[in-house]
């Protein structure tokens, strides 16, 4: 059996987060006299009112991640934003008033960024988002910075995650069977650029989001801005796309197609799926410190189970 959080314990998760990001926002030199959270799941996100500033602080994080390995990832996260954003790029840009750079703060890796007022009017437009996924992409073609190959599939944490399934309630012992036995062919792919590159041979490879653009598509008062670049990582630009469905890929494509780049290759999506699933699944070794995740992930697992195996 799993020992979940109980509510008393999120919230009084929560709580020390908020009072952690108001104190190191407090050591920065901002006049703060109320942390308000805004959001809450796999991270919180705190308004350090009045200051114009928001903190985000990863809570829910994965055994193999440390402090250290964390900083290092929100550091390329603020690098890449803030480039975006002087290319012109329509990002939420580090926020100007703190250095860029994450603070540490009772064990835990906060970052700054600026109070972006929201536009409530109308429901997320994912086939426009996904759309607008291709300029981002073209943005990003010619980031200057360093990035790994797919650090974001973060294969160690995987392979480890679905060992610490084995004997848990979470997962149907026969999903866990199937899924431990795709990803002894998948991990190769994301660990070595090479042999992603022997398996696809002519899939060029860029700075990619990482996560999914379209669902990180900020629908400010001022129009969309992308955000959350937390994953940034280098990689195919189908790694953005995955879990979408036929829709949205085509709305890419159309994107794509209007920015001079390639469209979707079938076969990577299909491995890029594979890869999500896995992911999903080995999540759940993380069920612990957010319990609400097992019903969320579900519908991704079903899904997964209605498809052929990869191999």
């Amino acid at each position: 059996m799993t020992d979940f959080a109980t509510p008393e314990q999120t919230a009084h998760r929560t709580n020390a987060v908020r009072e952690a990001a108001v104190a190191a926002g407090r050591d920065l030199g901002l006049e703060i006299t109320e942390g308000k959270v805004l959001y809450e799941l796999f991270s919180v996100v705190v308004h350090l009112a009045p200051a114009p500033v928001v903190a985000r602080i990863p809570t829910v994080l994965p055994h193999t991640t440390t402090l250290e390995d964390l900083a290092r990832r929100q550091q390329q996260e603020l690098d890449v934003a803030q480039w975006l954003h002087d290319q012109g790029t329509p990002v939420i840009p580090p926020s100007p008033l703190v250095p860029r750079k994450p603070v540490q703060k009772d064990g835990l890796s906060i970052t700054f960024w600026p109070f972006t007022d929201e536009d409530k009017s109308s429901e997320p437009d994912y086939v426009k988002n996904s759309e607008l996924a291709a300029d981002l992409h073209k943005a990003l073609r010619d980031y200057p910075g360093e990035l790994d190959f797919l650090s974001s599939a973060d294969p160690r944490f995987v392979r480890e995650g679905l060992e610490r399934l084995e004997g848990q309630d979470l997962v149907d012992p026969a999903d866990l069977a199937r899924a431990k036995s795709e990803w002894q062919v998948l991990e190769p792919l994301v660990s070595d650029e090479a042999e992603f590159q022997k398996a696809f041979p002519g899939i060029d490879l860029q700075p990619i989001h990482g996560d999914s653009p379209p669902a990180n598509i900020f629908a400010s008062t001022n129009g969309p801005l992308f955000s959350d670049f937390e994953l940034i990582t280098k990689g195919p630009v189908e790694w953005d796309l995955g879990g979408l469905g036929p829709e949205l890929e085509a709305a890419y494509n159309r994107g794509a197609e209007k920015n001079g780049l390639r469209t979707l290759d079938k076969d990577v999506l299909r491995f890029v799926n594979a890869v999500g699933a896995i992911r999903v699944i080995a999540y759940l070794s993380c069920a612990d410190q957010l319990p609400a995740m097992v019903e969320f992930m579900k519908p991704f697992i079903n899904q997964w189970r209605d498809t052929d195996p990869y191999a």
